[in-house]
């Protein structure tokens, strides 16, 4: 039997290790999230339920390759493949959604987003009816992985995702919901980012049940594109492969790997991108768990303070018109804008670290914020870019 310890055993074992009482205050860390974050938890306040995903396991995504049809079970699709069978398909663009041959032993997903993110700020309604015309399991694509490439927060990614959503019941009827995937990119925070997932579960069942619905968000995820550098590209190998982590704990329905390389792609460089997911799912096995983060005390409460803030948000939005008008405002541009530059302090100043940019070595700044940057438009753009 191991003997049982207290908060307390825990606080005189690391007051004599860091040789102060004060240990909170060496061990606390300031987040970009605002985030209440404890160094140990014994408990969790109010227990979640199980959040599950929709499919059995984790689908492990890849760039269509004539060589990989074989061994690969889902393809992303650009353009249409002849003579595919058994599969499961993301359809890429609307080209392909206006042309592609459907055969009845695949599963078709429709990962075209609805929404010019533009001042236009519209939802292309010819376009929804379009999609939900095809025999397709998800024919509506609400897609967020744009917001957090450009820079938002995890609580405004969350919040717009569920403004998005409301824009389209309010058009469409509740009858939508079901139809939805929910496209995102997984950042590097690697506790946040499970939360994330979590989080976004939590919120669309919530959003659901104002309908008397009880339905489960599909949540295709991909590795960002905004911590990753030109230098030293084995380095976004690493940074790429708990992102997927991260996504698969969390309880994603799909995941995708974006090349590696920045730059000078290879069909090598892309087969190893894919064969990331592989490694985790056959070696750790973490695609099939269902909802592996619940129990943990920290994950748990970061999840329900990502769901409180995102929903908090959400409603703030609404108040003020929803998403769509306060996107041909320039609200959503600012607000996007306004976090991004403070991430990108933070580089800058070192207080966020990324190897091989800013430490490991430390580049040279050659390029400025108001360089990189722009208020009125929802920009994606890579951290890295300010060395180089």
């Amino acid at each position: 039997m191991f003997a049982k310890t207290t908060l307390k055993d825990w606080e005189n074992l690391v007051q004599k290790q860091l040789k102060t009482e004060d240990i909170y205050t060496v061990l606390s860390k300031e987040n970009l999230e605002g985030i209440e974050l404890k160094p140990y938890y014994d408990t969790v306040s109010k227990p979640l339920p199980n959040l599950p995903r929709i499919e059995e396991s984790t689908h492990l995504v890849s760039l269509y390759h004539a060589s990989a049809e074989e061994n690969v079970f889902a393809f992303l699709l650009d353009q249409n493949v002849e003579n595919l069978t058994v599969k499961v398909i993301f359809v890429n663009n609307k080209d392909l959604a206006d042309h592609i041959s459907l055969d009845e032993t695949n599963r078709y997903f429709s990962l075209i987003d609805v929404f010019s993110e533009d001042e236009k700020a519209e939802v292309n309604q010819q376009l929804v009816q379009e999609l939900l015309a095809k025999n397709f399991e998800r024919n509506i694509c609400i897609d967020v992985s744009l917001h957090q490439n450009s820079g938002a927060t995890i609580t405004q990614q969350l919040a717009f995702a569920l403004a998005k959503t409301k824009e389209l019941t309010e058009i469409f009827g509740s009858e939508i919901l079901n139809k939805i995937i929910f496209k995102i990119a997984i950042g590097g925070n690697y506790f946040f980012e499970i939360a994330k997932i979590r989080a976004l579960k939590l919120l669309f069942n919530q959003f659901s049940k104002e309908f008397d619905f009880n339905e489960i968000p599909f949540i295709f995820a991909e590795t960002s594109l905004r911590n990753k550098s030109k230098n030293d590209a084995e380095n976004n190998l690493i940074r790429s492969t708990l992102e997927l982590s991260a996504a698969m704990i969390g309880g994603a329905d799909a995941v995708f790997s974006n090349d590696y390389k920045m730059e000078n792609s290879t069909s090598l460089s892309e087969e190893i991108s894919f064969k990331q997911q592989i490694v985790l799912a056959y070696e750790s096995i973490i695609n099939v768990f269902d909802d592996a983060g619940n129990g943990s005390y920290s994950i748990e409460t970061i999840t329900q303070q990502f769901a409180e803030k995102s929903w908090k948000l959400f409603l703030e939005i609404e108040n003020n018109g929803g998403y769509c008008e306060l996107l041909k405002a320039g609200k959503i541009q600012e607000m996007i804008y306004e976090c991004a530059l403070k991430e990108q302090n933070w580089v800058e100043e070192g207080k966020l670290k990324i190897i091989g940019v800013n430490l490991y070595p430390k580049l040279e700044k050659i390029r400025s914020v108001e360089e990189m940057y722009v208020s009125t438009k929802i920009k994606p753009v890579r951290l890295a870019e300010m060395f180089e």
